[in-house]
């Protein structure tokens, strides 16, 4: 939890003590909301990018992976930030404000925020562009299930129905937007939001839900789970510049539009998706013992001195252990027997995603929808 969010919620700051993490009940009864019940965690592991300015929306579409120029307010998207080598530096979830100055929000893992608000501010030039800290002004809390969904109603006139829909309204004078997020593997049927609390507003809003019956306050670092389940990577400090965008099924999860033009990095990804074979993929899988760390080597026992991939996002699992995106060689994952760290590591166990791996470039429904 960074400073700022600490100071306006500290009763989130408790949700997340060690304590409470190590208290067998508590976790069980977070992860019984997480799967099949309700919940309200405070999303700090996530930064949040605001960018302004009438050329805000022209500037993001020749920095990132998708159309943000026909980003419309009703529609959030994925979208990735590459180095020139078409590496990954950050990944995205990306959505407009309807208001007249239509300020367009990136919501990217928190240790990666600062840099690359940095990085992309040295690009702005002439633009009449301003990139600002978002948490300056919103708090992000991830809400979901039926009596979440009855608060959520106070404010919102309809809830988003389809995954990366977005409901905007506003609370205390200010925007409030409120984001329907890609299901989450054996919770699948559990609605899951991302919502952008004004600051003025978040200690009201966090105990209407906290203290609306059948909704459990979660930790972050449990309510994480859930973005595991969604098969959605995230580009950490740890792992900036260690992926291609397919190599992560970023282009699977709608994170690449390969039709609208130039962007850093853009040869290289079209030339991966149309020249090269894809020989490493995102996958689901489950280790017992220690934590995996994002950046962390895998390794197969046959070839321990070869890294076959890496963590990529990881959090603890229902039934003990933790569950992980790792991105792995094909090959690797077809022989099954993936190691974490070292030949005489943890074994991954393997588990299906919550999608398909389609290409989105021989897919007409796909390309249609990113258009």
């Amino acid at each position: 939890m960074t400073t700022q969010w600490r100071d306006l919620l500290p009763q989130a700051a408790d949700v997340n003590s060690p304590d409470i993490l190590s208290d067998a009940s508590a976790r069980a009864a977070q992860f019984d909301a997480l799967k099949t019940g309700s919940f309200v965690s405070l999303a700090s592991d996530t930064g949040l990018i605001a960018v302004s300015g009438a050329d805000a929306a022209s500037f993001l579409h020749g920095q990132l992976t998708n159309d943000v120029e026909r980003l419309a307010p009703a529609q959030a998207r994925l979208a990735g930030y590459c180095s020139a080598k078409g590496r990954l530096l950050a990944t995205f979830l990306m959505w407009r404000d309807a208001s007249a100055d239509a300020t367009i929000y990136l919501a990217c893992d928190a240790t990666v925020q600062a840099a690359v608000q940095k990085r992309l501010s040295m690009f702005v030039l002439r633009a009449k562009v301003k990139l600002t800290d978002g948490a300056a002004t919103h708090v992000l809390l991830q809400v979901g299930g039926p009596a979440a969904e009855a608060v959520l109603a106070n404010t919102f006139a309809a809830l988003p129905a389809e995954s990366l829909a977005v409901a905007q309204a506003t609370l205390g004078g200010d925007a409030t937007h409120l984001i329907r997020l890609p299901a989450a593997g054996t919770a699948r049927s559990l609605s899951r939001f991302l919502w952008s609390v004004p600051v003025a507003c978040v200690a009201e809003v966090w105990a209407s839900l906290t203290q609306a019956p059948g909704v459990v306050a979660v930790a972050p670092a449990l309510a994480a789970w859930l973005d595991v389940h969604s098969g959605v990577a995230r580009v950490t400090s740890a792992t900036q510049e260690q992926f291609v965008p397919q190599m992560v099924n970023w282009e699977v999860v709608g994170g690449v539009n390969f039709r609208k033009g130039c962007y850093p990095g853009q040869e290289v990804v079209a030339r991966s998706q149309y020249r090269g074979t894809i020989k490493r993929r995102l996958h689901l899988a489950h280790v017992d013992a220690t934590q995996p760390a994002p950046g962390q080597e895998l390794v197969e026992t046959s070839d321990p001195d070869q890294p076959c991939g890496m963590v990529v996002h990881a959090a603890p699992a229902p039934n003990g252990g933790f569950d992980a995106l790792v991105e792995v060689k094909l090959a690797a994952r077809e022989a099954d027997d993936v190691r974490l760290g070292a030949a005489d590591g943890p074994a991954l166990t393997f588990a299906e995603l919550p999608y398909d791996i389609v290409d989105p470039t021989e897919s007409p429904a796909s390309s249609a929808a990113a258009s």
